[in-house]
């Protein structure tokens, strides 16, 4: 096929020099893309924002239809709180609202920015895996930590009210409600993301976006099976013990008063901050100990129980949280 004169002054200010003999096929698509459209920032934008969109809603999906299916609530940490169809929509209109007013706009900067602190971002070929996975650890390691302060600050008076109880208006978390949430928490929560990817650029020179990309695809995943609301016995949390999950972050949803992290649970633990879930925890075990001859609808009711103790200790707290700027609480729903 005959280049034209636009893919030809493309190939040649992007890609001189370049053996595409030498690209894998995944190289070859990405050279295609940015010669294709030409212009590097438009590009990156428009890849970045339909990368986020596609991840976040394609792993969504999933989750809707565990939701539909009664045979998935055996596992599922609060089985009598299901969304409803309804509420899916309701959330999905808020995360599309947050995309387009925070995300999109904002995008179209992260070219020249990454390109200013030496990040590469057209170029090929890729970095390998090696190189690749101690990085994308380094942005959990920082997204949790920043995540974890930023967090707790959001459940202050002010912020808290007028900003992150949006995001805990529903007591019993699903996929979607991963990023359901007020635009500013968006953009708070999300500076956690990419600050990382972008200061460790500015310090080494040494970071290409598609090691930003699998991290924010990891991350997406990260966040919405965390609020998915189910605990199955494959769960990561199950294999690899400081990971947060569902089991660790619906808690906080349910109780509102522990469990600040996203990723790992270090930080809570650490800083006594899981006192409550950890409590929560040894009295469902005792329960079920003590209760080992129980029928499962007795044992259920008898988690139910302990559930709604939770629930109401948060409700309170949140209205102390709220009337007087202090961490805790829980947002009413279902």
């Amino acid at each position: 096929m005959a280049l034209n004169s636009t893919v030809t002054n493309a190939l040649t200010d992007l890609y001189a020099g370049t053996d595409f003999s030498s690209l894998s096929y995944l190289e070859q698509k990405w050279v295609w893309w940015y010669v294709t459209i030409g212009n590097p920032v438009v590009a990156t934008g428009l890849m970045s924002f339909l990368l986020h969109e596609i991840v976040y809603f394609g792993r969504s999906i999933p989750w809707i239809i565990i939701d539909a299916m009664p045979y998935f609530r055996q596992w599922k940490l609060q089985p009598t709180k299901v969304p409803t169809p309804a509420e899916q929509w309701e959330c999905t209109k808020q995360v599309l609202f947050s995309h387009f007013t925070i995300e999109l706009p904002l995008i179209w900067l992260f070219h020249p920015t990454a390109e200013a602190l030496g990040m590469q971002t057209y170029h090929v070929p890729f970095p390998t895996l090696k190189t690749m996975a101690p990085q994308v650890f380094l942005f959990f390691f920082f997204e949790d930590f920043f995540h974890f302060v930023a967090h707790q600050a959001l459940h202050t008076g002010v912020l808290y009210k007028h900003i992150h109880k949006i995001h805990h208006k529903y007591s019993a978390p699903f996929g979607l409600a991963a990023e359901y949430a007020h635009p500013a928490e968006v953009f708070i929560l999300g500076t956690g993301t990419i600050l990382g990817p972008l200061m460790y650029c500015y310090f080494t020179a040494n970071l290409h976006i598609i090691t930003v990309y699998l991290w924010i695809v990891l991350r997406l995943f990260q966040a919405i099976d965390a609020h998915s609301g189910y605990d199955f016995p494959w769960s990561l949390h199950n294999i690899i013990p400081f990971w947060s999950g569902a089991e660790h972050h619906d808690f906080h949803h349910m109780a509102f008063t522990n469990n600040f992290s996203t990723s790992f649970r270090w930080w809570d633990r650490i800083f006594g901050t899981d006192d409550k879930y950890r409590q929560y925890r040894a009295r469902v075990k005792a329960q079920k100990k003590a209760n080992k001859n129980a029928s499962k609808e007795q044992l259920l009711a008898m988690e139910q129980k302990l559930m709604a103790e939770v629930e109401a200790e948060g409700i309170i707290a949140e209205r102390e949280a709220e009337a007087r700027g202090i961490l805790g609480g829980k947002a009413k729903t279902q």
